[in-house]
This record gives C-alpha cells, structure tokens and sequence, in this order.
C-alpha cells in the first residue's frame, strides 16, 4: 500500500489487481470469488483512493482499508498486492511492426499451446464436454446456476465471450494495414463472425436458463455450440500463426 501511495504521490496511475467480492461498489449480482479483476487506481483523497473500473460507468473511490481487504483477498490465484504502472510515456515515431507481431505470436501460443486444458482452445472444449453431464450430474438447479455463472464471465464481467472476440478482429484489421498482410483482413472477419456466434450462444445460454422462449436448447445443444467455436478459432489462430511465422521487423 505504501508503494501504491507513493506512486500516486508522483501523479503516476497505477493498475491494480484485485479479488472483485468485496469491491463496495460492485453490484450485488456481479460479487463472486474471481481474484483477476483489474482496476485502475488514479489518486488519493485523505484516506480514499480513486479508482477507474471498466465494470462501472463513472470514477468511484474506496477505501483504504477496502482497498487494502481486495489487493490481498484470500482464495484460488490470490492478487498479493499485484500492481502495474507505465514508467515511460510511449514514442510517436515508435515502430509497432514488431511489437504487432510478438503480441500475435503470443495470443496464437495461448490459445493453441497452453498443455493444461483449461486455457485456449482446449478450454473451450473442456467446458462443452462438461456441459453436456450437468443437469445429470447437478440437477436442474444447480446446472442453471452454471450457466448464469458462464453467461457473466462472458457478456458482463469476465475475458471471454463475443466482445472480446470484435475487439480482436478490430485489432488484427489495424495490424494488417500496418504489417501489409491482407491475409489478417480476412482473418479478422473470420473471427468478427465468430464473434457472432459467441454471441447466439449467450442468448441461448440465458433463454436455458430462464427456459424461456419457444426455442429452448438443451444443454448437449448448447455445448455443440461451443465445440463449433472452438473448431473454428483453431482453425483461425493456426492460420494467424502460419501467416505471421518468420516475419521478423527488428
């Protein structure tokens, strides 16, 4: 806490990881034990910290001892006081080519490399495969209570989901104009579509679970889905690979 304030004492911003249940400005529907939320903490007033959180609309501020309670939460992944800052502000004239590439070649290795199954590609289908036991291995209730859980982490607070697959495709659209790859133009509207259907899958996730709707789909339909996906971003993110291999802007 010391470090965070004497950042702040330079005018500095810092990131801030922290466990979400006992953030005081949190919706009650969005409390849960996640330990990977991320904030950012950009002054203090006597003994209230400002904050930026992407999950609200406006600044908010907090408590030292609130703040202090999330920065070390107890649990799985606990944040330890995690915390993040820009020590150089960034070059106009900085070439991006190669730092485009590193980031792609990254993102490609996780979502396709990552040998523990429940990252990437291979996360995906861990949890179409798991969906399909739920109702019979949970009952109905518990199995709802899963989905509503997987639709928050999708669409409202969580990684994952369609939002993030556009701000990809958006991402590998400006990077094509930079690396002049027309290849990444077509791959970015490959995964804009995917996004689509993140996005059909949401919806249907939330008419299961409020079994609302004409059209309801069942659990193993839903986890079709989610095997669609996962074939299809494999087969983008080995294309991203093979088109950005060797391409070396040092």
């Amino acid at each position: 806490m010391d470090a965070l304030d004497a950042l702040l004492a330079q005018g500095i911003p810092a990131g801030v990881l922290v466990g979400v249940y006992h953030l005081p400005y949190f919706p009650k529907e969005y409390r849960f034990h996640f330990n990977a939320h991320n904030i950012c903490v950009t002054g203090k007033e006597e003994d209230d910290y400002l904050v930026s959180d992407p999950v609200v609309m406006e600044a908010v501020s907090i408590s030292y001892a609130d703040l202090q309670r999330v920065r070390y939460a107890k649990g799985t992944w606990p944040p330890v006081g995690h915390m993040y800052w820009v020590k150089n502000g960034v070059r106009s004239s900085i070439d991006l080519r190669p730092i485009i590439v590193k980031a792609i070649k990254l993102n490609c290795k996780r979502m396709l490399d990552i040998p523990i199954p429940y990252f990437g590609i291979k996360g995906i289908r861990l949890l179409a495969g798991r969906m399909k036991t739920w109702e019979k291995r949970y009952g109905s209730r518990k199995a709802a209570l899963n989905l509503a859980q997987i639709i928050r982490m999708l669409e409202e607070i969580g990684t994952g989901g369609a939002g993030f697959r556009f701000m990809y495709a958006a991402f590998l659209q400006e990077a094509a104009d930079i690396l002049k790859i027309q290849e990444l133009h077509e791959l970015s509207v490959r995964l804009t579509r995917v996004g689509d259907v993140w996005r059909e899958f949401a919806a249907a996730s939330a008419r299961k679970f409020k079994e609302r709707g004409e059209q309801v789909s069942s659990y193993h339909q839903l986890a079709d889905l989610l095997v669609t996906i996962a074939d299809e971003e494999e087969q983008i993110f080995m294309s991203l690979r093979r088109c950005i291999d060797g391409r070396n802007y040092n």
